[in-house]
């Protein structure tokens, strides 16, 4: 019976949210496409400039030597602005006379389609290059390949060195197109 409830919500739903998409607009009016941006917290930062165990739940008791913690501190610090060997996903890599506005393009197609995802473009004479994410490891970055092969299907892994975490927000915003009812302009 839960299933069969469930299930009806769920068509309902769906069925209002065609019938919104399909509305004819009053007169004088027309729906158009409108791009929202909605800001996202930067990469990594849950835990910034705070003690893991600050945000535990309260019913969890953690019991070690004041020692290792000021170890692990001091381990943090003395790493933090330290190069790390990780993953990237190499998108673009050409040579031709429009490898230039290739790589452009290709950096803005990814950028749209994964906002959230670091992109980042080079020129190493003669290749430009676009080049994405910051993975720790190749199953992290394998993971990534799988859904960016969908939209470049020439995409490959590199080893690549580089700050992690990444604390930088690479992406301020989060685009997304929402239909709005406008006035028509006469």
């Amino acid at each position: 019976m839960k299933k069969f409830i469930l299930t009806y919500a769920v068509l309902a739903i769906a069925g209002f949210t065609a019938m919104a998409q399909h509305q004819v607009p009053p007169a004088g009016y027309e729906y158009t496409d409108s791009i929202i941006f909605t800001p996202v917290p930067p990469v990594d930062s849950l835990l910034k400039g705070r003690d893991i165990f600050s945000v535990m739940p309260e019913n969890v008791t953690v019991v070690q030597s004041g020692a290792i913690k000021a170890s692990v501190l001091e381990k943090a610090r003395t790493n933090e602005g330290k190069m790390q060997n990780g993953f990237r996903i190499r998108i673009f890599f050409d040579n031709s006379q429009s490898a230039r506005s290739g790589s452009e393009a290709a950096l803005y197609r990814f950028k749209m389609k994964y906002p959230e995802v670091a992109a980042y473009r080079s020129f190493t004479s003669p290749y430009f290059k676009v080049t994405v994410g910051d993975y720790r490891n190749k199953s992290e970055a394998l993971e990534a390949l799988s859904e960016i092969r969908k939209d470049f299907p020439t995409a490959f892994i590199v080893r690549e060195r580089f700050k992690y975490p990444s604390m930088q927000n690479t992406a301020s915003f989060r685009m997304d197109t929402v239909r709005v009812l406008r006035p028509v302009k006469r």
